[in-house]
């Protein structure tokens, strides 16, 4: 009597770890999730709301604060979409293009993440100082970028350009050249191929991007700091604004400032997850 053959396809066992195990990882998970994420996000709104709502809402409402919030979107405002520009004209030309220099440009798009953002500070005061390199000139001309508005922009801008980019060119190289050579070969051009084949392909990814890049913006300390000046009402940025009423002990009012930025990040997070779960891999650049 023949035997019969064993299935070609058999399956195999799946590996489980034991229960007490997965309960301890888990466990051990979401202690360390809430000692160093949950329990500081709660410390700084129960700070900010200690004497009541009237004190909170007064400390945002005062003219410094204000301004602080003004400067912050404003920076804000510029830098991100001049890092959109530059992310998207970089990763197009990184995953698109072959040139001489390719590896050199893409070391300098990951050098903010490599330098403190208080050496690359440092480094605009050095050029556009009173006493730096372009200084003399800049004093000529009646020009002003240290203790400025421009100086912060330039500092927030270095900090947060790989944000956009660094999102881009996972998701570009994955993506190939097939559809922009195939659209070129039916007599597309340059900027026809751009918004009409490149551009829907990576738009999930570039909302994404400039997300993350807009957070690190608002919340940058680091290099803002160093030119800035701390000039109150002209100069600060919230995250300084937050430093300075916390130095005087002025606590309600800092951490009321310092929950306005917590907020807005917690947007930030909730608008990233929402891409995530709609997108998933297209959005994290990590598939098509």
């Amino acid at each position: 009597m023949l035997s019969k053959a064993a299935p070609r396809h058999a399956e195999r066992p799946v590996l489980r770890d034991p229960l007490w195990v997965r309960w301890s990882l888990t466990a051990l998970a979401l202690g360390f999730l809430a000692l160093f994420v949950l329990l500081p996000l709660l410390t700084v709104f129960a700070e900010a709301l200690r004497q009541g709502f009237a004190p909170y809402f007064e400390a945002l409402a005062e003219p410094d604060a204000l301004s602080a919030i003004r400067l912050t979107l404003l920076v804000a405002a510029i830098a991100v979409p001049a890092n959109l520009a530059f992310g998207v004209a970089a990763a197009w030309a990184i995953t698109k293009f072959e040139f001489s220099g390719k590896s050199f440009l893409i070391t300098l798009i990951d050098l903010p993440f490599s330098v403190s953002p208080v050496i690359s500070g440092m480094v605009y005061v050095l050029l556009f100082g009173l006493h730096g390199w372009f200084g003399p000139w800049l004093r000529a001309h009646d020009l002003q970028v240290v203790f400025a508005v421009p100086g912060l922009v330039l500092a927030t801008m270095f900090v947060t350009f790989p944000f956009v980019a660094r999102e881009l060119i996972p998701l570009m190289q994955s993506q190939g050249t097939e559809e922009e050579e195939a659209a070129a070969s039916l007599g597309a051009g340059g900027w026809q191929i751009f918004w009409r084949v490149t551009l829907p392909n990576i738009r999930w990814g570039l909302l994404y991007g400039v997300l993350l890049c807009n957070a690190r913006a608002m919340g940058e300390f680091g290099a803002v700091s160093v030119v800035s000046g701390h000039i109150r009402g002209q100069t600060n940025t919230m995250p300084l604004h937050v430093e300075i009423l916390y130095n005087e002990y002025n606590f309600v009012a800092a951490f009321a400032v310092a929950s306005l930025l917590a907020l807005l990040a917690l947007v930030t997070l909730a608008a990233k997850s929402v891409l995530e779960w709609r997108w998933g891999e297209d959005v994290s650049g990590r598939g098509h």
